[in-house]
């Protein structure tokens, strides 16, 4: 018998003996991840606190759902309130060690930008900075709750009928984000995410399916494409009046006075 027929025997690697694999460990792994995750979060909104007028509301359940705060044009101070509310997923966008120099010295710490959505209809993005990797990513996400966008999703391509089936944008429209202009135009289905790579990420936890997208402006860094993106979204939920109509509604507001 050979060494690896006596290490299969023993029960070593490869053995048929009931101990789970690599493949099996990191299945394993990423459950227990995301059993750890829930159970952070539960242990979390059991311990908060409220300290805002909203907040009491969320955690006594009066409000039961995060559409009522926009509709009553509410603004969220506290990260545990969408956490009551949603269930959302993350994508990291970036994360890097910065030097700062000072007279003591050079002074270490990390830098992380992060994407969040429940991939129906809320997105949010966030910046954060700590002297350790985690917390920084941990305040870039209190932080993208906070800044969370209602994205209005509809069927307006001219290339098909108008549906409820909420797959696309209603409309077109644009962002801004330092020198980079994001332009988003509803498409039919079956087109898919015919956007950048940096931009894709927010259309996907936006819960958008299918969309063109046009982007200009020279810059490096991805975070201000998804900036730019986010922006742009942020837009389906306002509607901007033609000439026509201003001229219309001024003149019918001096008749009044």
């Amino acid at each position: 018998m050979n060494r690896r027929q006596d290490a299969n025997a023993k029960g070593g690697k490869g053995a048929k003996s009931g101990r789970p694999g690599r493949r099996d460990r990191a299945v394993e792994t990423e459950i227990e991840r995301i059993e750890r995750e829930l159970s952070e979060k539960q242990l979390v909104l059991t311990n908060w606190t409220p300290k805002t007028e909203l907040g009491r509301a969320v955690k006594s359940g009066k409000i039961t759902n995060l559409e009522e705060i926009y509709e009553k044009g509410l603004k969220i101070l506290e990260p545990e309130i969408v956490d009551s509310l949603l269930t959302l997923s993350d994508h990291l966008l970036y994360v890097a060690r910065t030097t700062r120099v000072t007279r003591a010295g050079r002074k270490y710490s990390y830098r992380a930008e992060i994407l969040i959505g429940n991939k129906n209809g809320y997105v949010g993005i966030g910046t954060g900075k700590d002297a350790d990797r985690f917390p920084a990513i941990n305040k870039a996400k209190r932080i993208a709750k906070l800044n969370l966008v209602r994205v209005f999703r509809g069927s307006g391509s001219w290339e098909e009928q108008a549906t409820e089936d909420k797959h696309s944008l209603p409309f077109k429209v644009e962002g801004h984000s330092g020198s980079v202009r994001v332009v988003l135009m509803p498409a039919p289905k079956g087109t898919g995410l015919a956007v950048g790579k940096a931009i894709r990420p927010v259309m996907e936890l936006a819960g958008i399916k299918n969309v063109w997208g046009r982007t200009s402006g020279r810059s490096t860094i991805s975070l201000n494409f998804a900036q730019a993106a986010v922006d742009a979204l942020s837009q389906t939920g306002k509607m901007k009046a033609s000439k026509d109509v201003e001229r219309k509604v001024q003149k019918e507001t001096r008749n009044q006075m």
